[in-house]
């Protein structure tokens, strides 16, 4: 059983900085998936922050460009997601997403009825 375990959300003041980590567990199948992190804020519906497909090429949501970064370790199956100059705008819950085939990465990743992997989620705060 596919398992993901977000960390290191927690609440900062506007223009600080917050990485967040995805551990993954139990793939039986090498786990070489497209992963992403998605974010949904109260009231509003999920939004796709950013993807990586496996040989580590990145995109993301216009308003996060220049702001944020995206790395992972596939020896471990860590997802990192590095956030800096952050907004009240990124207050969110912040989800890490795993199960796309890595193949439609460029073009899909932000859809998040094409993952079949999810975590629990972090919660981001920050403050004006």
């Amino acid at each position: 059983q596919v398992q993901l375990l977000e960390s290191g959300g927690g609440s900062v003041q506007s223009g600080g900085s917050l990485t967040l980590s995805c551990e993954a567990s139990g793939y039986n199948d090498g786990g070489t998936y497209c992963m992403a992190w998605f974010r949904q804020a109260p009231g509003k519906e999920r939004e796709g922050v950013g993807g990586i497909d496996i040989d580590g090429s990145t995109r993301f949501k216009d308003s996060v460009k220049g702001r944020f970064a995206i790395s992972r370790d596939n020896a471990k199956n860590i997802l990192y997601l590095q956030m800096y100059s952050l907004k009240p705008e990124d207050t969110a819950m912040y989800y890490c997403a795993a199960g796309l085939a890595d193949l439609w990465c460029s073009g899909s990743w932000y859809k998040d009825f094409e993952y079949r992997y999810w975590g629990q989620g972090t919660q981001v705060t920050v403050s004006s």
